[in-house]
């Protein structure tokens, strides 16, 4: 880090006047034109337009220089881009907050949902996504793994080349598409089947499992693929077999790469709204009779807003409490993140200590 640091200090001291000049140009403008964005003002465009053509001036002259320049601005504002949807979340949820406190959230109090009657309770869309979310990891976590490894230590190259490029093929479908599929399909099925009444969390959650599967597949696979050779082929030389190697090298070796995938699948499943919104029934209650009925249904935080949105005035603190839902949903995928980062931060660790 000190030496990035001195890095970019040193290259500051080394510009030469029309350079500053021309990197001060353009931090102005592309700076102005965020600002008139966020300020709705009429010389956003003009603004724009001007830092466009210092830009292209300065690809021409600074190439190097302006790559610099533009990317850092780049990286800047989506941070600052970031930090303002979080005020703008946390500042519109306020007034539920204030009207209804850690009632909004206790499991333990009122969780009823009566906007005519002022009671705001986002208890049972948590529990809704939280069941949903079980049985989607259920269904990703293991299946997602099977095929990574498949992947890369089963299958021949050939078998790989289609397989690999069809999974991710998977991935770029339509949530509505799987949405559809599953209110035409998975939905009477399941509800004729196990006689319960459609829009079970049950069938929401195998869905929006086979949706994340993917997601679980390609990034465990690409973990996989980076354990070196030399220590598979060290442990087929002692005799073990193709599994046991798999057990013992393998999976333990991209154990950091396999904790990222899953949480992916999850933080897919967690965000996941169109597939879910088509499904579900919109019941705003926990499940009955007890709170596990995963053969009930209720909502999900993604699907209340989806559902909610449009039909509320601005202003409301029915507004509010869908900005609410919002807010937790942010803390719950940064909350994923950094749990992930830390896991391959520690399993890096243990493996520059075995090294």
């Amino acid at each position: 880090m000190q030496r990035r640091t001195t890095r970019i200090v040193r290259t500051a001291a080394d510009l030469d006047r029309p350079s500053l000049l021309l990197a001060t140009a353009q931090i102005l403008l592309i700076t102005g034109a965020f600002a008139g964005f966020l300020l709705r003002s009429t010389w956003t465009v003009t603004l724009l337009y001007g830092f466009l053509l210092v830009a292209g001036i300065g690809w021409g002259v600074r190439q190097a220089l302006t790559a610099k320049v533009v990317t850092f601005l780049m990286t800047a504002t989506t941070f600052v881009t970031l930090g303002l949807i979080a005020v703008f979340l946390v500042l519109e949820a306020i007034p539920v907050f204030r009207h209804a406190g850690l009632g909004l959230v206790w499991l333990f109090g009122s969780t009823e949902w009566s906007a005519s009657q002022g009671q705001f309770s986002l208890v049972p869309m948590f529990w809704g996504t939280a069941l949903t979310t079980a049985i989607a990891i259920l269904v990703a976590a293991p299946f997602g793994i099977a095929g990574a490894l498949f992947i890369s230590d089963i299958a021949p190259d050939w078998l790989r080349d289609i397989v690999k490029p069809a999974v991710e093929l998977l991935a770029g479908i339509p949530s509505i598409v799987y949405g559809f599929i599953g209110f035409t399909v998975i939905n009477p099925y399941v509800g004729n089947l196990l006689s319960i009444n459609p829009g079970a969390l049950f069938a929401i959650g195998l869905v929006i499992g086979f949706m994340a599967l993917p997601t679980v597949v390609s990034v465990a696979e690409d973990a996989l693929s980076a354990v070196p050779e030399e220590m598979k082929d060290g442990s087929v030389a002692m005799g073990v077999t193709d599994w046991q190697t798999m057990k013992s090298v393998s999976i333990p070796t991209a154990f950091s790469g396999i904790s990222a995938a899953v949480l992916l699948g999850v933080g897919r499943a967690i965000g996941e709204t169109m597939a879910a919104t088509v499904m579900i029934s919109h019941s705003r209650r926990l499940p009955e009779p007890e709170l596990y009925n995963v053969f009930d249904s209720t909502e999900t935080l993604t699907t209340f807003i989806a559902a909610s949105y449009g039909h509320v005035t601005p202003g409301q603190l029915f507004w509010s409490a869908l900005f609410a839902a919002g807010v937790f949903l942010l803390v719950i995928v940064t909350g994923l993140g950094i749990v992930s980062q830390l896991i391959e931060q520690r399993m890096n660790r243990k493996l520059q200590e075995g090294q």
